[in-house]
């Protein structure tokens, strides 16, 4: 018997064959489909390396302020042939890290350190 509400069939005879079947396509596709779309949000973009001016663009700071970073090793960079790349993926990494906590993420750090020293104190 064909139970539409859940798409399931069961009792399946011999002239219901042919709907089981395009059933099970259709579902096996489904599948199919959304493993496809999730492989393709879990593949990571590919690195993308730019020039000094490139990343000038990219971080909204001026070349000379680049080169400055730079020279006070404050940026992730490559030379080679006496020329500076930057990896777009270590920018984004190097800005993330540069992040300032909220005043609600330093609160509740600093509720979790006061309640980590009241744990200490209590055992012992």
């Amino acid at each position: 018997m064909f139970n539409k509400s859940h798409a399931v069939m069961t009792n399946i005879t011999f002239e219901k064959l042919p709907e089981a079947v395009a059933q099970l396509h259709e579902k096996l596709s489904n599948i199919e489909r959304l493993l496809k779309d999730q492989a393709t949000a879990h593949t990571p973009e590919a690195d993308e390396i730019l020039t000094i001016k490139e990343a000038s663009l990219f971080l909204g700071l001026s070349v000379p302020t680049i080169y400055d970073k730079v020279h006070k090793a404050e940026i992730p960079v490559s030379k080679r042939a006496r020329r500076l790349f930057f990896s777009k993926n270590d920018l984004t990494a190097w800005l993330k890290a540069g992040r300032r906590k909220t005043n609600e993420e330093l609160a509740r750090e600093a509720l979790a350190r006061e309640a980590a020293k009241k744990k200490r104190g209590a055992n012992a």
